[in-house]
């Protein structure tokens, strides 16, 4: 991207955060002709006011350009410039946000009536300038909500100003959104748009995205009337403000955890790695600048990477389960409790679901899933049934294990871990610290488009310096495809507790759009962000991953290429968007699955510092370890899932009897409310989808790059254009089967 652009995009935000994107999307209606002349004469006039006083672009200089006004600052960009995908998150500065998301809303507002004034129920009368509005609203928003929270996958530079000021505005961003989805005369074009002409020339991609769009009419109130719609949208801004307030908690309460140790005797057993990042999170805190990994001081955190170590080596019982008891009731007492949150959230949850005619709000969560309700519970009471006797003698040997080795009495929660860990070195002597030297991310990384180039035909290189970055850590990167480029993504890899969420997640920049193609391209080209919370280099030495923070960077990974290799031309249904979200995990948990292909590993697991490729011996262990426990682990995911279920069908809050739900982010504070099922759902498709290589041969190079661009061209290509049942059927000829997750699980007997 021209540098020129990204620094004119760094003023934009510093100055008024895309003050002016409703202003470019009437210049965009008025150019593009997609309204009737009614609407267009009277958004000229609004034009032609906004644009009294006006400066050359600063970036073009209004070389064949429309003159733009620089009513709030000099130097903002034309309509084209201002379309650039690149947020400048550098630049964002948060007494900016109130008075820049207010304006945008304002102009929103008013393309929203100028739209329903002169409607013409053809796609290009409503689809076309519908999606002007929301992908310029998405994109100001978005770039904020990223820093602060937009819910659970969010918040990579998180304060307290910039959270009050997102904050502030929220209701006022769900009352426009609330607005959109209950517009009469929109939901009456679309609805004459599938009773009329045209429809019968619309692709399937157009008209389902026809289809979707009324389907979240409906779901968003627009047959309410009178008090049920007030009702109705009064609970949708208390449930906004409840899955905020949900998510600030956790993340206050975790961040409000610290344990410095001093004494070398308490922290026996814990490796080297996780020792040198305790002594450098020490290190940070006043009093403990001279930390060393040696002489200590320690400090230990809830974050992951901070956390789990200690859960799986510390010798110290007594500070296990300290750390765990500290983890399983964090925001569940004090002024971060969120007990009587999670209680008013299930109560309007379900009063939601009977304005809209629902029984539960689980099934209204189903309106919009693949799955039905009872499709939903007969597949996890399934692998309940296969996974329980498994996860039984899992239980009984690690106690037998542990009994063996001096322990007395039965395992508690804190020692699970311990003694599972213990049990795994001995019986495939393995472990994570192992491994680790063998997984630094740039080796990662370079044999992770290793893998996109074979499978998907794309090329990926590194771009750091052509975007605005939130952090020095995060990365840039274009993704070209013959050539040219296809896609751009942002990756942010490294745990920091002290403004960062916890957890892994992939979301949009923006979507690919023929309506905001530029530069001779056909399309927008999509960005996306991938951020982790992997260990962050210590010293000199770069980030050394655990194998399960390998599979979690290829499992994002995923999620952006179904995101950044769509075909989609419409940005409704572009990339995720449209795609029903028990089906959105599949091409990530899919990519999972390559971490234990040996040519997949012989291209990234190499020796830090020798360069020596994986042996063969640990990989064959690796391998070997890689269904141990594998009942224990697809039991506790069910028994997450069944317990969401149970709370939105039957409406039982267990927040006083059960802590954990304090801190349970999924369905209180992120997307997956009466959704968690969606992870073995999709891990139900992803598994059939890689048994496909596995059937071709994962031993045949060209049997694996034709599978691998079949699965590119029908899962990733596709997006929300084609029911998913469909798009799995055109990559697979069939249904999915549930056979290959349970054979992966190496649960076919315990079935």
């Amino acid at each position: 991207m021209p540098g020129l652009v990204i620094k004119a995009m760094q003023r934009v935000l510093n100055r008024a955060l895309s003050k002016i994107l409703p202003a470019a999307l009437m210049v965009r209606l008025v150019q593009k002709s997609v309204i009737g002349l009614a609407s267009r004469a009277a958004l000229g006039f609004l034009l032609v006011y906004s644009l009294a006083l006006t400066s050359p672009c600063p970036i073009c200089k209004g070389a064949g350009q429309v003159r733009w006004e620089a009513k709030w600052a000099h130097d903002i960009p034309c309509p084209k410039c201002l379309d650039s995908p690149l947020p400048a998150f550098d630049a964002v500065r948060p007494e900016d946000v109130v008075p820049g998301i207010r304006e945008v809303l304002a102009r929103q507002h008013a393309a929203l009536d100028e739209l329903e004034k002169g409607l013409q129920p053809t796609w290009s009368g409503i689809v076309d300038p519908l999606e002007h509005i929301a992908d310029r609203m998405a994109r100001a928003w978005g770039t904020v909500s990223h820093l602060k929270a937009r819910w659970l996958f969010a918040a990579v530079k998180d304060n307290p100003a910039l959270r009050e000021a997102v904050e502030e505005v929220q209701p006022e961003k769900v009352k426009l959104s609330l607005r959109l989805s209950q517009s009469q005369p929109l939901y009456a074009a679309f609805r004459a748009l599938k009773d009329g002409p045209e429809w019968a020339s619309l692709s399937e991609a157009q008209r389902r995205a026809v289809d979707l769009e009324l389907r979240d009419f409906v779901l968003g109130g627009v047959a309410l009337e009178g008090e049920a719609r007030d009702r109705f949208n009064a609970i949708q801004q208390e449930l906004s403000a409840l899955s905020t307030k949900f998510s600030n908690n956790v993340l206050d309460a975790t961040k409000a955890f610290k344990r410095l140790v001093t004494d070398r005797a308490e922290v026996a057993g814990l490796p080297p790695s996780a020792l040198a990042g305790a002594a450098q999170a020490a290190a940070g805190e006043p009093g403990s600048e001279a930390a060393t990994p040696e002489e200590g001081p320690w400090l230990f955190t809830l974050d992951f990477p901070s956390y789990f170590p200690v859960m799986t080596h510390a010798e110290n019982r007594a500070l296990r389960e300290e750390l765990y008891r500290a983890n399983i009731t964090r925001a569940s007492a004090g002024a971060l409790d969120n007990t009587p949150v999670i209680e008013r959230t299930l109560e309007l949850r379900r009063e939601k679901a009977a304005l809209l005619g629902y029984a539960s709000y689980a099934e209204l969560s189903m309106a919009s899933k693949m799955a039905t309700l009872g499709e939903a519970q007969a597949l996890l009471e399934q692998l309940r049934a296969a996974a329980r006797p498994a996860a039984e003698a899992d239980l009984r040997d690690v106690q037998a294990f542990a009994a063996g080795r001096g322990f007395q009495g039965d395992l508690a929660h804190w020692d699970v871990t311990f003694w599972a860990e213990r049990l795994k070195e001995d019986k495939y002597s393995i472990s994570d610290e192992e491994l680790r030297p063998f997984f630094a991310l740039p080796n990662v990384l370079e044999g992770l488009f290793k893998l996109a180039n074979r499978l998907f035909g794309v090329t990926i290189e590194a771009a750091d310096g052509q975007a605005p970055i939130w952090h020095p850590d995060v990365r840039f990167f274009a993704v070209k495809k013959d050539g040219q480029p296809k896609a751009y993504f942002y990756l942010d890899p490294y745990s920091r507790p002290s403004e960062k969420r916890g957890g892994a997640w992939m979301d949009e920049v923006c979507g690919q759009s023929r309506l905001f193609a530029q530069d001779g391209q056909s399309v927008r080209l999509p960005v996306a962000h991938m951020v982790c919370n992997q260990t962050p280099p210590v010293g000199d030495k770069p980030s050394l991953m655990t194998f399960r923070e390998v599979e979690t960077l290829f499992h994002e990974f995923g999620h952006a290429s179904q995101h950044m290799l769509t075909q989609q031309e419409e940005g409704l249904i572009a990339g995720i968007r449209g795609v029903e979200w028990d089906a959105v995990e599949l091409p990530s948990q899919f990519m999972e699955n390559w971490c234990y292909d040996r040519q997949t590993l012989d291209g990234f697991a190499r020796h830090y510092e020798t360069g020596e490729k994986l042996p063969e011996d640990l990989y064959q262990r690796l391998l070997a370890a890689r269904t141990y426990r594998s009942g224990s682990m697809t039991l506790r995911q069910v028994h997450f899932a069944l317990l969401d279920l149970d709370l939105h069908t039957n409406f039982v809050p267990r927040a006083g009897r059960d802590r954990f739900l304090c801190g349970f982010s999924h369905i209180f504070a992120g997307g997956y409310s009466a959704g968690y099922f969606s992870y073995k759902w999709a891990e139900v498709l992803s598994a059939d989808a890689f048994a496909a290589f596995e059937d071709a041969g994962l031993d045949d190079e060209a049997a694996v790059k034709e599978t691998g661009r079949r699965f590119a061209n029908t899962v990733l290509a596709l997006g929300g254009g084609r029911a998913p049942h469909l798009v799995f059927e055109d990559f697979r000829g069939r249904q999915p089967t549930v056979d290959a997750l349970l054979r992966h699980n190496n649960l076919v007997t315990a079935a």
